[in-house]
Protein backbone atom coordinates (compact mmCIF):
# COMPACT_ATOMS: atom_id res chain seq x y z
CA UNK A 1 0.00 0.00 0.00
CA UNK A 2 1.21 3.69 -0.70
CA UNK A 3 0.62 6.18 2.13
CA UNK A 4 0.28 9.47 1.69
CA UNK A 5 2.22 12.46 3.72
CA UNK A 6 1.22 15.42 3.66
CA UNK A 7 3.53 17.17 5.60
CA UNK A 8 5.36 20.53 4.25
CA UNK A 9 8.28 20.08 7.24
CA UNK A 10 11.50 18.44 5.02
CA UNK A 11 12.91 16.05 8.24
CA UNK A 12 8.98 14.61 9.28
CA UNK A 13 8.76 13.53 5.10
CA UNK A 14 12.27 12.48 5.32
CA UNK A 15 11.83 10.36 8.76
CA UNK A 16 8.62 9.32 8.10
CA UNK A 17 9.01 7.75 4.39
CA UNK A 18 11.96 6.14 6.47
CA UNK A 19 9.83 4.58 9.22
CA UNK A 20 7.57 3.47 6.07
CA UNK A 21 10.00 1.70 3.86
CA UNK A 22 10.84 -0.53 6.73
CA UNK A 23 7.69 -1.40 7.13
CA UNK A 24 6.64 -4.66 5.03
CA UNK A 25 4.24 -4.10 2.37
CA UNK A 26 4.15 -0.35 2.53
CA UNK A 27 5.74 2.41 0.54
CA UNK A 28 4.49 6.49 0.67
CA UNK A 29 4.44 9.48 -1.42
CA UNK A 30 5.13 13.30 -0.85
CA UNK A 31 1.89 15.65 -2.06
CA UNK A 32 3.33 19.11 -1.99
CA UNK A 33 -0.77 20.73 -1.73
CA UNK A 34 -4.49 20.12 -1.29
CA UNK A 35 -4.49 19.43 -5.39
CA UNK A 36 -2.10 17.31 -5.33
CA UNK A 37 -4.13 15.47 -3.09
CA UNK A 38 -7.13 15.10 -4.50
CA UNK A 39 -5.82 13.86 -7.56
CA UNK A 40 -4.14 11.52 -5.43
CA UNK A 41 -7.10 10.30 -3.77
CA UNK A 42 -9.18 10.14 -7.36
CA UNK A 43 -6.75 7.40 -8.74
CA UNK A 44 -7.30 5.42 -5.13
CA UNK A 45 -8.78 6.74 -2.10
CA UNK A 46 -8.41 3.38 -0.48
CA UNK A 47 -5.10 4.22 1.54
CA UNK A 48 -3.83 6.20 4.31
CA UNK A 49 -2.85 10.04 4.33
CA UNK A 50 -0.75 11.07 7.38
CA UNK A 51 -1.37 14.95 7.62
CA UNK A 52 0.18 17.60 9.57
CA UNK A 53 -3.27 19.87 9.56
CA UNK A 54 -1.56 22.63 11.09
CA UNK A 55 1.18 23.45 7.84
CA UNK A 56 -1.20 22.02 5.40
CA UNK A 57 -3.75 23.76 3.01
CA UNK A 58 -6.60 22.63 4.80
CA UNK A 59 -8.47 25.53 6.44
CA UNK A 60 -10.39 23.56 9.14
CA UNK A 61 -12.02 20.87 10.82
CA UNK A 62 -15.45 21.24 8.24
CA UNK A 63 -13.77 20.78 5.32
CA UNK A 64 -11.39 17.23 6.37
CA UNK A 65 -15.08 16.24 7.27
CA UNK A 66 -16.30 17.53 3.30
CA UNK A 67 -13.36 15.43 2.42
CA UNK A 68 -14.31 12.60 4.54
CA UNK A 69 -17.76 12.50 3.19
CA UNK A 70 -16.07 12.80 -0.83
CA UNK A 71 -13.72 9.79 -0.33
CA UNK A 72 -15.23 7.67 2.32
CA UNK A 73 -12.21 4.95 2.12
CA UNK A 74 -9.80 7.13 3.07
CA UNK A 75 -8.22 6.90 6.64
CA UNK A 76 -6.59 10.16 7.93
CA UNK A 77 -3.92 9.72 10.52
CA UNK A 78 -3.23 13.45 11.89
CA UNK A 79 0.25 13.90 12.59
CA UNK A 80 1.00 17.41 14.49
CA UNK A 81 2.14 19.64 16.58
CA UNK A 82 -0.27 20.88 18.57
CA UNK A 83 -4.24 20.14 18.07
CA UNK A 84 -6.78 21.52 19.99
CA UNK A 85 -9.02 19.26 22.41
CA UNK A 86 -12.73 20.64 20.83
CA UNK A 87 -11.42 20.19 17.23
CA UNK A 88 -9.79 16.41 18.06
CA UNK A 89 -13.48 16.17 19.53
CA UNK A 90 -15.47 17.13 16.40
CA UNK A 91 -12.87 14.72 14.14
CA UNK A 92 -13.13 11.88 16.51
CA UNK A 93 -16.96 11.67 16.84
CA UNK A 94 -18.15 12.70 13.22
CA UNK A 95 -16.14 9.59 11.64
CA UNK A 96 -14.01 6.55 12.85
CA UNK A 97 -11.43 7.14 9.59
CA UNK A 98 -9.86 10.09 11.60
CA UNK A 99 -6.70 8.64 13.78
CA UNK A 100 -4.97 11.05 15.95
CA UNK A 101 -0.93 11.29 16.48
CA UNK A 102 1.33 13.84 18.18
CA UNK A 103 4.94 14.56 16.76
CA UNK A 104 6.19 14.52 20.24
CA UNK A 105 4.91 10.63 19.93
CA UNK A 106 7.66 8.35 20.71
CA UNK A 107 8.81 6.13 17.67
CA UNK A 108 6.98 2.61 18.44
CA UNK A 109 3.70 5.19 18.63
CA UNK A 110 4.33 6.71 15.36
CA UNK A 111 4.34 2.56 13.63
CA UNK A 112 1.49 1.47 15.51
CA UNK A 113 -0.70 4.47 14.41
CA UNK A 114 0.84 3.49 10.89
CA UNK A 115 -0.36 -0.04 11.39
CA UNK A 116 -3.88 0.89 12.80
CA UNK A 117 -4.63 3.08 9.97
CA UNK A 118 -3.29 0.27 7.34
CA UNK A 119 -5.58 -2.17 9.32
CA UNK A 120 -8.25 0.36 9.38
CA UNK A 121 -8.70 0.60 12.68
CA UNK A 122 -8.99 4.14 14.52
CA UNK A 123 -5.55 5.13 16.43
CA UNK A 124 -5.36 7.68 19.10
CA UNK A 125 -2.22 8.17 21.07
CA UNK A 126 -1.99 8.33 24.75
CA UNK A 127 -1.05 12.13 25.07
CA UNK A 128 -4.08 12.90 23.17
CA UNK A 129 -6.26 10.25 25.09
CA UNK A 130 -5.03 11.54 28.31
CA UNK A 131 -6.11 15.33 27.37
CA UNK A 132 -9.86 14.47 26.14
CA UNK A 133 -10.73 12.21 29.23
CA UNK A 134 -9.16 14.72 31.76
CA UNK A 135 -11.90 16.79 33.67
CA UNK A 136 -13.20 19.71 32.11
CA UNK A 137 -11.68 23.15 33.63
CA UNK A 138 -14.43 25.03 35.34
CA UNK A 139 -12.76 28.54 33.98
CA UNK A 140 -11.73 29.19 31.12
CA UNK A 141 -7.89 30.41 30.43
CA UNK A 142 -7.51 33.61 29.17
CA UNK A 143 -6.44 33.47 25.42
CA UNK A 144 -3.11 35.11 24.64
CA UNK A 145 -3.15 36.15 21.06
CA UNK A 146 0.18 37.43 19.00
CA UNK A 147 -0.68 40.79 17.66
CA UNK A 148 -0.72 39.57 14.21
CA UNK A 149 -3.28 36.43 15.44
CA UNK A 150 -5.47 39.26 16.96
CA UNK A 151 -5.85 41.75 13.70
CA UNK A 152 -6.40 38.55 11.43
CA UNK A 153 -8.91 37.29 14.04
CA UNK A 154 -10.51 41.07 13.32
CA UNK A 155 -10.47 39.82 10.10
CA UNK A 156 -12.11 36.83 10.04
CA UNK A 157 -15.06 38.48 12.37
CA UNK A 158 -15.61 41.20 9.99
CA UNK A 159 -16.01 38.79 6.98
CA UNK A 160 -12.70 38.98 5.20
CA UNK A 161 -11.62 36.00 3.39
CA UNK A 162 -7.92 34.31 3.50
CA UNK A 163 -7.46 35.30 0.38
CA UNK A 164 -8.15 38.79 1.57
CA UNK A 165 -6.51 39.07 4.47
CA UNK A 166 -3.01 37.98 2.82
CA UNK A 167 -3.66 40.55 0.06
CA UNK A 168 -4.26 43.37 2.77
CA UNK A 169 -1.47 42.24 5.23
CA UNK A 170 0.80 41.88 1.68
CA UNK A 171 1.46 38.39 3.11
CA UNK A 172 1.37 34.38 1.39
CA UNK A 173 -2.10 32.41 1.67
CA UNK A 174 -0.13 29.44 3.11
CA UNK A 175 1.33 32.22 6.54
CA UNK A 176 -2.47 33.84 6.73
CA UNK A 177 -3.71 30.03 6.58
CA UNK A 178 -1.33 28.98 9.09
CA UNK A 179 -2.07 31.88 11.47
CA UNK A 180 -5.86 31.35 10.91
CA UNK A 181 -4.73 27.61 12.11
CA UNK A 182 -3.14 28.54 15.36
CA UNK A 183 -5.74 31.28 16.41
CA UNK A 184 -8.73 28.33 16.31
CA UNK A 185 -6.58 26.02 18.23
CA UNK A 186 -5.68 28.77 21.07
CA UNK A 187 -9.74 29.54 20.94
CA UNK A 188 -10.25 26.12 21.16
CA UNK A 189 -13.10 26.47 18.20
CA UNK A 190 -13.74 25.00 14.99
CA UNK A 191 -15.19 27.49 12.34
CA UNK A 192 -15.21 31.21 11.47
CA UNK A 193 -18.83 31.41 13.12
CA UNK A 194 -17.45 30.19 16.83
CA UNK A 195 -14.30 32.58 16.21
CA UNK A 196 -16.48 35.54 15.37
CA UNK A 197 -18.40 34.85 18.46
CA UNK A 198 -15.47 35.03 20.59
CA UNK A 199 -14.17 37.96 19.04
CA UNK A 200 -17.43 39.75 19.49
CA UNK A 201 -17.45 39.17 23.45
CA UNK A 202 -13.76 40.02 23.66
CA UNK A 203 -14.84 43.02 22.51
CA UNK A 204 -12.18 43.11 19.52
CA UNK A 205 -14.81 43.91 17.15
CA UNK A 206 -17.76 46.58 17.92
CA UNK A 207 -20.95 44.59 17.26
CA UNK A 208 -22.41 47.35 14.99
CA UNK A 209 -19.53 47.28 12.92
CA UNK A 210 -20.04 43.61 13.02
CA UNK A 211 -23.28 44.18 11.34
CA UNK A 212 -22.81 46.19 8.37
Amino acid sequence: MKLLLADRQDITRAGLSYVIEKMEGLESKYVEDKAELMHALKDNEDTVVILDYTNFDINDAAELLILNQRFPYTRWLLFSEDLSTDFVKVLVASSSMFSILLKESPLMEIKEAIRFCVASNRFICQRMMEVLLAPKKETEEKVNLTKTETEILKDIALGMTTKEIAEKRFSSFHTVNTHRKNIFRKLGVNNVHEATKYALRAGLVDSAEYYI
